[in-house]
């Protein structure tokens, strides 16, 4: 299952991922006291797609029983339940058009900045602060000019995130699971930033996919820090647990990111492969609780 198949289809249950009752679900939560003693010193978050099988409001309960504030990639729809459970959107999405077609292409760019334009106060009403945005495909274009309709486009709208304390997040995706994609590496992304010139532009540095497109995780989060907004996680290969059985150390990489000073989030990203999900997830929080 891919992130993108599941914004295409909202609402499918994911494959592979078994259903959870949500009793059990509850229960699993609840025993868990000692999790609660987390030190916090990153700010957890999970991306729910990663566990649709499981209905949003039961999920949500889990993550309250744990401790766990935050939840990525909610639109509107759902915000108002995200209250009512007190858990905090951590990454909002909704105004973007898909990966494919984004801020690269000039064609694209009217249905951007109408999209954008309308969810951004929506963002800031809610009570929240970062909104996803994607560079889309390359379509033959060249990198540079990529790079110029970018922020020709993100400039249109980067003066309403200011006003509202928004910050636009640029996802950065690998070649493998993303063929074709524009923003695919740290330098490129890091010029885009350059040239917007502005706090309320960040990346968001997904671990997993940075790690297959280049790799050197830590010296890249400890040179360029400033403009990573949020961050990513999932094993690599596979995209699976983040557990000794996959070639990423998080507990270091984790340790660098705290050591940045970082004080936004990082949500988990991977598909579970274990018979009990939620487990999974669980110790993904304690290998990343640095």
């Amino acid at each position: 299952m891919e992130r993108r198949k599941f914004m295409q289809k909202a609402g499918v249950a994911a494959v592979g991922l078994g259903s959870i009752p949500a009793a059990q679900a509850r229960t699993l939560g609840q025993s868990e006291q000692a999790f609660k003693k987390l030190k916090h010193n990153i700010n957890h978050s999970v991306c729910q797609w990663c566990y649709s099988d499981m209905p949003l409001a039961d999920f949500l309960d889990v993550l309250v029983d744990w401790g766990i504030p935050a939840i990525d990639l909610i639109g509107p729809a759902d915000w108002a339940l995200l209250k009512e459970k007190g858990i905090h959107c951590s990454m909002c999405n909704g105004a973007e058009i898909s990966l494919t077609e984004g801020w690269n292409n000039p064609k694209y760019h009217e249905t951007l900045i109408a999209n954008y334009t309308k969810m951004i106060p929506l963002v800031a009403e809610a009570g929240y602060t970062n909104l996803i945005c994607f560079s889309g495909n390359r379509d033959g274009m060249n990198d540079l000019v990529g790079l110029q309709h970018c922020v020709e486009g993100l400039k249109q709208i980067i003066p309403l995130a200011e006003k509202h304390g928004v910050v636009i997040q640029m996802e950065l995706f690998n070649q493998i699971n993303h063929p074709d994609y524009m923003a695919d590496n740290t330098l490129w992304a890091v010029e885009l930033c350059r040239r917007l010139d502005t706090d309320n532009f960040k990346l968001l540095y997904d671990i997993y996919h940075m790690q297959i497109q280049e790799g050197d995780i830590i010296r890249t989060i400890q040179q360029y820090h400033p403009y990573f907004g949020h961050y990513h996680t999932a094993g690599v290969p596979g995209r699976h647990e983040i557990g000794d059985n996959q070639e990423l150390y998080y507990p270091a990489i984790m340790k660098a990111i705290y050591e940045t000073g970082f004080q936004g989030y990082v949500a988990q990203e991977f598909i579970p492969t274990a018979k009990k999900p939620l487990n999974s997830l669980k110790e993904a929080f304690r290998i990343c609780d640095v």
